[in-house]
């Protein structure tokens, strides 16, 4: 099942929607959406390693837009709709300590929690909700975001098929190791708060 998963994903890729879908998945993974867009941005670098800085390109934009949003639902809707995501995710008793953090760390959190697999939906909407420098959150998404799209655009067009051939052949070890990394971003988030 998961080898036809896989299948699917790298056919997919090709397809001329494939691009449409990697933007709205990463918009909305950093404003709402539980799933990162490496997992449409990977397959799709390594179908077309000639396309991957594109795509990360692509991933960065709409990233950074999705962060906006995030931004102004914190600033703007936090009571009703930035409350309630923050809340399904489990992170809704953690949101003081959180806005307290920025007061100190802002500019840190922002940047690690960009460039890593922590999600990026908690720092965006907790930014606009802590009243973060508008400028210097776009900054600094752009630059975190950018680099971490980017250098996953540079390994798999670099190296995407000995990446492709890696993980056909151990394909079980990658989607399980991928998971660990996925679900502990949010494991170090609820350990830091």
């Amino acid at each position: 099942m998961l080898r036809r998963l896989y299948n699917a994903c790298i056919e997919a890729a090709g397809k001329p929607h494939a691009t449409w879908a990697l933007g709205t998945v990463s918009f909305t993974e950093s404003s709402f959406f539980p799933v990162p867009p490496d997992v449409m941005l990977a397959p799709m670098a390594l179908a077309r390693p000639d396309r991957a800085y594109y795509y990360a390109t692509i991933c960065t934009l709409t990233s950074v837009a999705g962060g906006i949003f995030g931004y102004i639902i914190g600033a703007f809707l936090y009571d009703s709709v930035g409350l309630w995501l923050i809340s399904l995710y489990g992170y809704g008793d953690k949101v003081e300590a959180f806005r307290r953090a920025y007061a100190e760390w802002g500019t840190w959190v922002i940047l690690i929690n960009g460039f890593t697999p922590i999600p990026y939906k908690i720092a965006t909407i907790t930014s606009g909700f802590a009243g973060y420098n508008f400028f210097l959150f776009v900054l600094f998404s752009l630059l975190t975001r950018g680099a971490r799209f980017f250098l996953t655009a540079f390994l798999l067009n670099r190296y995407g098929e000995q990446v492709r051939n890696e993980i056909e052949k151990r394909l079980v070890f990658w989607t399980i190791a991928f998971l660990i990394v996925f679900f502990g971003g949010f494991i170090v988030i609820i350990a830091v708060l």
